[in-house]
């Protein structure tokens, strides 16, 4: 099984840098999409039916902002839109598919960079979604949550941490949080299991050359209950092409959907 998730940081604008092309040639079973910045009458056919892919949208209320997808070859048993908390599910942040007894989610997590209002939605993010993070690791069943968490968990997780510790995807009480889920829930960091090299990021801001001198953000997670954590083989991230500010993230699972 290979599961691709991807901050496509505007749909329209991952299609138009050839997305949708790559896609197909990929052999993914499961790609989880981001910040869609697009209401489900924008999605064309391509985009809402890509080369034998069953297609699942969770779009923001606001137009332009947010909004979170799910491709997948074969027909999920269940799809569940949202967290049950409106000022959570109306900015389109969260869709789980269920296999059986697997469970994809692609979650895109708040930036709170861009003010203290947003760092304090981001908080409350973090809050509501513990308690749901929780049942998942409870139930019977094997998750993996994919997409943009917005924060980097660990020194390694971005170039320059140093400067960046007071700043929104980076600041302790974030990065403590991620932990607990780590440590205290037993989910699994599915690619720093298989690799714990530095340099490995999945997101570059746009000034300052960040993207060619690699001055970036691992962002980006699958992160999964430990079972089958355990059967991941391989992670990557593509680097060849943009499609966006983000990098593909691609791991294979021992795992037949």
């Amino acid at each position: 099984m290979r599961i691709i998730t991807l901050n496509l940081n505007g749909v329209r604008s991952a299609s138009s840098k050839g997305f949708f092309r790559w896609l197909p040639k990929q052999g993914a079973d499961i790609v989880c999409v981001q910040e869609l910045k697009a209401q489900a009458t924008d999605l064309t056919s391509d985009m809402l039916t890509p080369s034998n892919y069953y297609g699942y949208f969770h779009c923001a209320k606001r137009k332009g902002y947010s909004g979170v997808g799910i491709f997948c070859r074969r027909k999920p048993n269940k799809i569940i839109e949202g967290v049950g908390i409106t000022k959570i599910d109306s900015e389109g942040r969260y869709l789980r598919a269920d296999f059986d007894n697997l469970s994809i989610i692609s979650v895109y997590l708040p930036s709170g960079s861009s003010g203290e209002h947003r760092q304090t939605d981001k908080f409350f993010f973090l809050k509501h979604f513990f308690p749901l993070l929780e049942k998942l690791i409870l139930s019977d069943r094997e998750v993996i949550l994919c997409g943009d968490w917005n924060i980097a968990h660990k020194e390694i997780d971005l170039k320059n941490w140093r400067s960046n510790q007071k700043n929104s995807g980076f600041l302790p009480e974030e990065r403590a949080w991620l932990t607990k889920i780590l440590d205290k829930l037993k989910f699994v960091d599915v690619f720093r299991k298989i690799n714990q090299e530095p340099n490995q990021y999945t997101w570059w801001s746009n000034r300052g050359q960040a993207w060619i001198k690699n001055v970036g953000w691992r962002i980006d997670y699958q992160i999964a209950t430990p079972k089958i954590a355990g059967k991941a083989t391989e992670v990557s991230i593509y680097k060849a092409e943009r499609f966006s500010d983000h990098s593909p993230l691609i791991i294979d699972y021992d795992y037949n959907l």
